[in-house]
């Protein structure tokens, strides 16, 4: 049989064709534009994200038997506010997880409310990118169309609304609206009361690999598909890639070097990082994990190499460092270009070049960019530390994951193995094998992350440069505290 992972993303979708041994068939991916109406602000059309899936499905099925496909999962961006009216039509367009406008009604949360409450309520603070903050800005902003809000779901679950006709929404996503009981798995009836909103708006909700429903008549037609095929509940972006990396159990430990970063937990019970620092979310795996999110990463990269420095060359820009100068930069980089989550919760926060002087070269720069993504990881690895939990290996995926010299930074920042999965496709593959669970093609997430994900390579630590990395990183982790009056002050 065949299945189909969609990976919901912020500047596309992918699309994923895979057989039932993991195989990936054809994988197809359709862009879409974001919108920035004032500075800071961050949102796209929902129907744009339906539109891309309906062009892109038939695409990918092209020159295979559709009759053969059974299920389809998927992955999605986190946090976006996605609202539908009593007719089911989108009442404004969604406000994204990167989206920055919420910072008064995230300090009427933590302040206000109060982070014990808001920890008790739902095992998490509030961040700027959290779905219950937007709530509260568009009741303050928008009052008339909050009104009118009939369903309030996430991005991926409008696309299995649209899919099936059934308002829902899964564990794992739910866990970072801040409007979701993580421990007991149910709606925080005190969030959404502080929201302003009822249970009755919400979405039912599902463990990640349980099935929502099947195509409905019209989709079928347009997608190509038959009506039989099931609909998974599917996860947010971060735990469909842990899925798909094969990311679960007691102590598994997965790191993402997309446009954010994060480090990924699993753990079979639940738990709170006391200093909430790290995200306490439920798994896809039916389980829990704990979360760092960094809001740039490979992005920072990005933006010094097409933005600052005018080439797409990543390779070349990478060649250019000297071997020796590892551990050894002069220069430090702090990758806050868009404010910063995990583990320091500061929206003023900004990107800042410290150390340079008369004689650095392009390339301390390039380095410095890729030290301080890999620094700032290891600040919420070091919460992990502090609770107790030891890792000594993870998973590495994403974009910047690609670049050899980038993973042997990690390995020495981190002074941990890095394991190097054969099938990299994020959260796509990891819908595409909820997908699998949920058609009984395997059964548990565990089982099928055991017989699908490889693990081909392996990036081991340098003891002298994981001694060099550490006084480094005892330098970098001074600097952000030292400029955090100053942050405040030019925001």
């Amino acid at each position: 049989m065949l299945y189909i992972g969609i990976d919901l993303g912020t500047s596309a979708v992918k699309l994923l064709l895979m057989d039932n041994t993991g195989a990936i068939q054809n994988v197809v991916s359709k862009e879409y534009p974001l919108e920035f109406p004032q500075p800071g602000w961050s949102q796209q059309r929902p129907e744009d994200w339906m539109d891309a899936v309906l062009a892109g499905v038939p695409e990918l099925l092209k020159g295979f038997d559709a009759s053969q496909v059974a299920g389809i999962g998927a992955g999605g961006q986190m946090h976006g506010l996605v609202v539908l009216d009593e007719h089911d039509k989108v009442l404004r367009p969604a406000i994204l997880w990167n989206d920055g406008r919420t910072a008064k009604e995230v300090d009427y949360l933590n302040n206000q409310i109060g982070r014990d409450k808001l920890s008790r309520y739902t095992a998490n603070i509030a961040f700027a990118g959290f779905t219950a903050p937007k709530l509260l800005w568009m009741r303050e902003n928008e009052p008339k169309l909050f009104a009118k809000i009939s369903k309030i779901m996430l991005p991926k679950d409008y696309i299995n609304y649209m899919l099936t006709g059934v308002h829902c929404t899964d564990v794992s996503d739910a866990s970072g609206m801040l409007t979701f009981d993580v421990q007991h798995k149910r709606w925080s009836w005190e969030m959404l009361d502080v929201c302003g909103v009822r249970e009755a708006q919400m979405a039912k909700v599902f463990e990640s690999y349980e099935p929502v429903g099947r195509l409905l008549p019209k989709m079928a037609e347009k997608l190509g598909l038959p009506e039989s095929v099931v609909v998974c509940a599917g996860a947010g972006d971060n735990a469909a890639a842990a899925v798909g990396t094969g990311t679960v159990g007691e102590g598994a430990c997965n790191i993402s070097l997309g446009t954010s970063g994060t480090i990924f937990i699993s753990s079979e019970r639940f738990g709170v990082d006391p200093n909430n620092a790290l995200h306490a979310f439920a798994h896809a795996d039916g389980h829990y994990h704990l979360m760092g999110c960094m809001l740039s990463a490979a992005s920072c990269n990005k933006w010094l190499m097409e933005d600052i420095f005018k080439t797409s060359d990543y390779t070349g820009e990478q060649a250019a460092i000297p071997a020796d100068s590892l551990g050894r930069n002069h220069v430090f980089f702090l990758p806050y270009l868009m404010g910063e989550r995990s583990p320091i919760n500061d929206t003023n926060a900004r990107g800042t070049f410290t150390g340079m002087t008369m004689d650095t070269t392009r390339a301390d720069l390039t380095l410095a960019v890729l030290e301080g993504v890999a620094f700032a990881i290891r600040d919420s690895f070091e919460v992990a530390k502090s609770l107790g939990i030891h890792i000594t290996r993870s998973k590495i995926c994403g974009g910047g994951a690609k670049s050899p010299l980038w993973k042997r930074i990690f390995a020495n920042v981190l002074g941990v193995k890095l394991d190097i999965v054969e099938s990299e496709q994020g959260p796509g593959m990891g819908g595409a094998m909820l997908a699998m669970v949920a058609c009984g093609e395997y059964k548990s997430v565990a089982d099928v992350c055991e017989k699908l994900v490889r693990v081909v390579d392996t990036v081991e630590p340098d003891p002298e440069l994981t001694a060099l990395y550490e006084a480094r990183y005892q330098q970098f982790r001074k600097l952000y505290p030292a400029l955090k009056p100053v942050f405040s002050e030019i925001h």
